[in-house]
């Protein structure tokens, strides 16, 4: 295949699952950030570099965030929000972190391309990304790509969406934004 012709199937293939992604739920992610006293963040592998970048985005806009996993995250506690991401529907860490997340009484958005899964049934909010997973891709395999890339790739576009909503939402300019990016690079 002719690299041009690989590239306009990547670009229509991401372009296809991300217009299927409910308006609705890209603003039901934006309130609930808007709401939460702070955001608390989990995925595994390629969905948590997402969901990282997507973390790092919302402390430019002065949100208190945190990546679970990382030695400086507090407690979670009512009040708080919980975003996680699995594209299957189910990891074990996930269920033990939204386990924990539920006994503390914090809300908690899921995506995944599987909200039929138990786990996504018991969030709060549900974004469905109708795309491959890795689970999808041994079975029914519907993307040219390898794995999870496409479901990661829409990921990826609707927190950065989300990203632009909140910035006007919470009245961020660039320039407020660029005065918390690190000065230690």
């Amino acid at each position: 295949m002719q690299l041009t012709a690989l590239k306009q199937d990547v670009i229509t293939e991401l372009a296809a699952v991300y217009n299927q992604v409910k308006d609705e739920a890209i603003m039901n992610l934006v309130e609930e950030i808007v709401r939460a006293k702070r955001v608390f963040i989990y995925g595994l592998g390629r969905e948590r570099l997402m969901l990282q970048a997507f973390a790092m985005r919302l402390m430019h806009l002065g949100v208190q965030v945190y990546m679970v996993g990382d030695v400086t995250t507090p407690g979670i506690s009512e009040g708080d929000l919980f975003i996680t991401s699995s594209g299957t529907g189910h990891l074990s860490t996930v269920a033990a972190l939204q386990s924990i997340a539920q006994n503390a009484k914090a809300r908690i958005v899921f995506i995944t391309a599987h909200p039929e899964a138990p786990l996504p049934r018991a969030a709060d909010a549900v974004i469905k990304i109708p795309a491959q997973t890795m689970k999808d891709s041994s079975q029914n395999k519907t993307s040219r790509q390898p794995m999870g890339s496409l479901f990661e790739q829409a990921q990826l576009l609707l927190l950065d969406t989300a990203v632009i909503l909140l910035q006007e939402r919470l009245q961020q300019k660039d320039e407020d934004m660029e005065k918390r990016h690190t000065n230690l690079e």
